[in-house]
Order: C-alpha cells, then structure tokens, then sequence
C-alpha cells in the first residue's frame, strides 16, 4: 500500500511529463468521493492539494470526512472503563474493555488484588494479582457491530512494572505458580458461537541467555474470533479461569481486553 501511495504521489506531481491526478477537477474528484468510505476519503486526501481541496469543498464530502475524524478518536463509555474507536486506515470498529469493567473474584479484598495506575494502559489503571486459589476474570458486552469477523484478546502482564531513577523496571516478587496449570479462556456470544483454549502464562524454566519470554512484557492472548453476521446488538461474553485449588498463583496484571476486526491483529492499531 504505501508503495501505491508512493506511486501515486509522483504521478499526482506530474513525474514523466504527462497529466496527473492533480490535473483532475476538483469537482470530478468530488464526485468519486462520493462513493467511498470516510477511511478512504482521509487516505486520498493525502495525496495532493487537489484531492485535499475535493475533501473539503464538497459539503457532503467534508461532512463524512469530519465524522470520521471524530470517530477515528477514542469515544469513552461505561463511565470511562470502555472505549470505542474507528482504525484510521480500515475504519474498522474497535472496542476496549478495562478490568475495572469486568467481574473478578476477590477484587474487593486488598489481601488479593489491588489497583495500581499506570501509563502502560489505555485506561490509567490494571488490576494486579498478588494472591488467589481461585482466579476467575470475565465480562460481558453489548455493541452493535458491524457485518464482519471480530477477535478478542486480553491483555496480561506477568510481573509488576514500574519506573525508577528513569528506567521500567519489573518485580517479580509475587510471581507464582502460572507454569503449573494452564489458564483457560473462554469465548461464547448471544448467538450461539462458543470458543475455547488454554495457555500457560508463564514459562517452567528460565533460559539464562534469552530469559523467560513472558515475564515482564505486555501480551496479547487471543481467545478466538466471532463472526457478526448483521447490524444487529450481539451480546459477548468472556472469561479467564484457573480455578484449580490445589496450587495459589499471582504476581499477574490485568489490564483489558479488547475486540478488533480479525484482519488488524498483529498490526498497529492504536488510536
């Protein structure tokens, strides 16, 4: 994509001596625009003042453009703990949910869990783990997303981080017993579509050269995907469970979970 935009650019400065797409009305320009999503009006705009100018005479055109840019920022709900916005480049709907949104065994006893702030969130805050025999995290939401396939992940921390003298560091000192048993995590909507799998959230054995991958870094665990079929208000529920007793773990951030196009996963999509 960038290469075509790169293309296009030159082109639309009329390199090798022909016309170029700046040599397009800009009433003709304003006619295409027409037809395309708001995500691909900002993207053309890009390319030169003709295009740009096209964006912003026409009132209709302009009109979608502004509410996309709109749209395109974070929109909070739920009292802050849920955020929606659109990709830039897609358009895509994407939601976030906090742990402060979720319901999590043991929250309100500080011998278990506690709250602690930070800027490593979109939210400000994690729930963090320094005990527990049973952990059990889930929520749920309803959104009316559009037709298309959807993934959820949570987003978990082994360790606490923190910053000193400049310099992120981690303490691992109530880091347990996550290697023993696997987390399952487990999908389900409204109609019908069930999803499930586990993963051990830290490493058994630390390799001295490379370390403990896990440990320290924020990880993105997907779930699984769900397909919307319609506009229509579906309902999902999701959960992470180790409800084994015979073993505690902690030393675990939570920080959300969050629901994106299927096809942006592993790509920037930050707002």
């Amino acid at each position: 994509m960038g290469a075509s935009l790169s293309n296009l650019t030159e082109i639309s400065n009329g390199c090798g001596g022909g016309p170029g797409l700046g040599d397009i009305p800009e009433s003709c320009v304003a006619c295409v625009f027409m037809y395309l999503t708001p995500a691909e009006i900002c993207n053309l705009a890009r390319l030169n003042r003709a295009f740009r100018g096209a964006a912003s005479s026409d009132s209709s055109v302009s009109k979608k453009k502004d509410i996309f840019a709109i749209l395109s920022r974070p929109v909070l709900f739920d009292e802050g703990n849920k955020v929606v916005w659109l990709n830039r480049v897609t358009g895509g709907v994407c939601v976030a949910l906090s742990a402060k949104s979720m319901s999590i065994t043991g929250i309100e006893d500080r011998r278990y869990w506690s709250w602690i702030t930070t800027e490593e969130s979109r939210f400000n805050v994690v729930a963090y783990l320094q005990q527990i025999w049973w952990f059990e995290v889930g929520g749920t939401l309803q959104f009316p997303f559009p037709a298309g396939t959807y993934s959820l992940s949570f987003r978990l921390h082994i360790g606490r981080s923190f910053r000193r003298l400049g310099r992120r560091v981690c303490n691992y000192e109530h880091t347990h017993g996550w290697e023993i048993k696997p987390v399952r995590f487990e999908l389900s909507t409204s109609d019908g579509q069930q999803l499930s799998r586990e993963c051990c959230l830290d490493e058994c054995e630390k390799d001295d050269t490379n370390g403990n991958g896990k440990r320290g870094v924020w990880i993105e665990y997907h779930v699984g995907d769900f397909v919307i079929r319609g506009l229509e208000m579906v309902e999902v529920r999701f959960s992470m469970k180790q409800i084994d007793c015979t073993h505690s773990k902690g030393g675990l951030c939570v920080d959300s979970v969050s629901i994106i196009p299927t096809d942006l996963r592993g790509k920037n999509r930050s707002f």
